[in-house]
């Protein structure tokens, strides 16, 4: 198992981050272009979005302004970009996800992160990432639960590069610390906003609020 504030202090840009355990899951974003970095996490009725911190220096809204965590009947669940809401229409987790493909953002060509945490304790994880030929790798993780203390994590990015290389390989076990733990482990300069859901109970960070 990973020691997963290790690992976080270890990679200063591993992009978006979703960690997933028995009652606990954790979404973290970081950026290092002003407009990715520009951006806060405030709540919903249902979960929560982002929001640009200042309006006036919002230059593309498709990639970054979404909403990454929706509670519904069946579960939680987190994102890294609008497929939230195609889970949430279409009911089912795979069947949702085949449907869409790694974010359109060359040279990154950004992967598509996504969790669903069920009612049971059971939950599933996936990777939409680009093909050496241009095509799209659907990836697909079903987990019957996890031991307390311990989760699954999954990032958009191995660790900072030009062009960055997407994750690759299972997610990994982890440890799950306290959500102020994550928040400190992840790098200063790049970290932009954490959610963080323990037990029912939500905490968000923000670094353009003072967190």
């Amino acid at each position: 198992m990973t020691d997963f504030l290790a690992y976080l202090r270890g990679n200063p840009y591993p992009g978006r981050g979703i960690a997933v355990g028995r009652n606990r899951a954790y979404y973290f974003i970081m950026g290092r272009s002003e407009n990715s970095r520009n951006r806060v996490f405030e709540e919903t009725e249902d979960g929560i979005r982002t929001r640009a911190y200042d309006e006036s220096k919002l230059t593309d809204p498709s990639l970054i302004i979404y909403h990454p965590v929706r509670r519904t009947a069946r579960g939680l669940i987190v994102t890294n970009g609008d497929q939230t809401d195609t889970i949430r229409s279409f009911g089912g987790f795979r069947r949702a996800l085949m449907t869409r493909a790694f974010e359109p953002d060359a040279p990154n060509y950004t992967p598509r992160i996504s969790a669903m945490l069920y009612n049971d304790g059971t939950f599933d994880l996936s990777i939409l990432k680009r093909a050496a030929d241009g095509g799209c790798i659907r990836e697909f993780f079903a987990y019957e639960g996890c031991p307390e203390g311990e989760g699954y994590f999954l990032s958009t990015y191995q660790g900072d590069g030009s062009p960055l290389p997407s994750f690759a390989g299972e997610p990994m076990r982890v440890d799950m610390p306290e959500p102020e733990a994550v928040w400190q482990a992840l790098n200063a300069d790049n970290k932009v906003a954490l959610y963080a859901c323990v037990n029912g109970k939500v905490t968000l960070f923000n670094k353009l609020l003072g967190d």
